[in-house]
């Protein structure tokens, strides 16, 4: 409907998987690498995770419609949702196999059993892509191991790709399922787009599709971010109902107002929250700051605020830097504060209880118009001794001309003590608000977080409740590259690897020790690291795995974020 009035010569934004419209971010690019070792130099599992619509099957399409090796065999299961019995038929199928009684499970594991072995002696792989893998009843899943028992005496005769949502994770981690478990060589989960990534994303797209100029304003990429998460597939379906209403009214240009009227009609609520001009956000952030100070100083009593007094002269200072409408709004928005706040020579009413400390939820929700991405950005990069653009580039963009990297995953508390960086925390509020705040410092069961800009404490319990696992940091590579070190590369990064490991435990040296080459002895040694420190074991030098050794190693100047961290200049 709306493709001839902007020029496209198909619509941009379908949900249906297309390996035209893959777009490689630095997260798909390192699962499409893990899939392509995993298809040509590896054997057994290999398991891909990610949240729903986070371009999974596209990834997987596109492996196996230009990366699959050309004397590969594959068979793609679509629908896990079948007997062990069913499952082989579906395998057989797939590979032009006949048995001799399709009824008999003995009968089509022999069949397959010789096919495979056809195959190996004519130098061909078979290959078993199994999508949605989250839904294998555990029958099947027994029985996908059982597979992996049909080898030579040097390889394994059948490639396993198992696909599924984060529950897959959490299934392969029951105890009953150990023995599966153990039998993954590489493991890779799929993480939402950021945010420079989102808009990148939307651009690739409408190019695809023939788009010639921008369709979509920079706030309207933005918006798309904060209300899709970053998912490509909440992203396409809000873009798509974007363009409608653009056509609609015969505009040429996608504004934030038309995305979050595509989101209205979509989910059918009042639509997200408008932010703040630009302009307004210093000074209303000190007003912002004024609410959470005097909350922060109820709680604190004698310790970080004991002059109560200070309270009254900040918030005087803000309604004076921004409009009276603003100032207004959060005022009425935070707790009353009783009088012996602004007058402390007054005898204190005992007779009343304190007034309750501030939740993190109220927090997050009295500075809902604050805690945006440029915001966190600017606290992190400061805690570097770096300076954040909010109008420049992209935030990685700008971290790799300072010398340093992004790195975003999904963990746990552990996760983020070992990596012990500060990181951008992504909360979710009780009303689904989405914000982003700065994790500062971790003090036993106590987190430190910068909320636009204003310094608070929480219990981990508490915010755990609010965060479901994704963070964002900087870090600062010790190679010239921050991208993943890989089996079978030569470069100099690789020697820096060798000598890292070996500085940290003997166990660990890889010989000769200056080489360039990542070969199999130092793949088992980067195995054996990733193994005794409890993350993915999959011979690849990641970040994560960089990262780690890094603090380890504790080299360079870097804020922490567990051991005592730098001071802000």
């Amino acid at each position: 409907m709306y493709t001839s009035f902007f020029g496209l010569n198909e619509k941009p934004f379908s949900i249906t998987p297309d390996p035209r419209y893959l777009f490689m971010s630095e997260r798909h690019g390192e699962a499409l690498a893990h899939l392509v070792y995993g298809v040509t130099e590896s054997g057994g599992f290999i398991q891909l995770t990610g949240e729903v619509g986070t371009g999974k099957t596209t990834l997987v399409r596109t492996l196996l419609l230009n990366r699959m090796p050309d004397n590969a065999d594959v068979a793609v299961v679509l629908n896990p949702q079948l007997s062990a019995l069913e499952f082989l038929a579906s395998i057989c199928e797939e590979l032009a196999i006949e048995p001799e009684d399709p009824a008999s499970s003995k009968a089509l594991i022999d069949a397959l059993n010789r096919h495979l072995l056809s195959a190996h002696a004519e130098g061909r792989r078979t290959i078993l892509v199994v999508d949605e893998a989250q839904n294998l009843s555990r029958d099947v899943l027994e029985q996908v191991r059982l597979l992996t028992n049909l080898e030579t005496s040097k390889q394994k005769l059948l490639q396993i790709i198992l696909i599924g949502q984060p529950e897959l994770r959490e299934l392969l981690a029951r105890n009953d399922l150990r023995q599966l478990a153990q039998r993954i060589t590489g493991r890779y989960h799929l993480e939402p787009l950021s945010r420079e990534e989102t808009a990148t994303y939307i651009e690739h797209r409408l190019k695809v599709a023939g788009a010639l100029g921008e369709v979509f304003e920079p706030g309207a990429k933005r918006e798309v971010f904060k209300l899709s998460g970053g998912v490509p597939r909440l992203i396409n379906v809000i873009c798509d109902r974007a363009l409608l209403g653009a056509y609609t009214r015969e505009s040429r240009r996608v504004s934030k107002t038309l995305i979050r009227q595509a989101k209205e009609e979509i989910y059918g609520d009042g639509g997200a929250k408008a932010s703040l001009p630009r302009w307004l956000v210093p000074a209303a952030g000190i007003a912002v700051a004024a609410v959470l100070l005097a909350g922060a100083w109820q709680f604190y009593g004698d310790g970080p605020f004991p002059d109560a007094a200070g309270v009254a002269p900040f918030a005087e200072s803000a309604e004076a830097s921004v409009s009276s409408e603003i100032s207004t709004a959060v005022t009425e928005a935070a707790p009353v504060v009783s009088a012996n706040m602004t007058e402390p020579d007054a005898t204190p009413a005992t007779s009343e209880p304190d007034t309750p400390r501030e939740t993190l939820d109220e927090q997050l929700r009295l500075a809902s118009d604050y805690t945006y991405a440029e915001s966190a950005h600017t606290t992190l990069f400061e805690l570097w001794g770096r300076n954040f653009d909010v109008d420049g580039a992209a935030p990685c963009r700008q971290a790799t001309a300072q010398g340093l990297a992004c790195h975003e995953q999904r963990g746990t508390w552990a996760s983020l003590r070992q990596l012990d960086r500060p990181a951008i925390l992504f909360l979710i509020d009780s009303t689904g608000e989405r914000h982003q705040v700065v994790l500062t410092a971790l003090k036993g069961e106590t987190a430190e977080l910068s909320i636009a800009g204003v310094d608070v404490a929480h219990p981990t319990a508490d915010i755990a409740e609010l965060w479901f696992g994704q963070f964002q940091m900087l870090w600062q590579p010790a190679t010239a590259s921050a991208g993943a070190l890989l089996p079978g590369v030569d470069r100099p990064g690789v020697a820096w690897l060798r000598r890292s490991l070996a500085d940290i435990d003997e166990r660990y040296r890889a010989d000769p020790i200056e080489s360039t080459f990542y070969d199999d002895e130092l793949t088992q040694r980067v195995r054996d690291f990733q193994r005794d420190q409890r993350i993915s074991v999959d011979g690849l030098a990641g970040k994560q795995t960089q990262i780690i050794l890094n603090s380890l190693l504790a080299t360079g100047d870097r804020p922490r974020l567990v051991t005592a961290r730098l001071a802000r200049e």
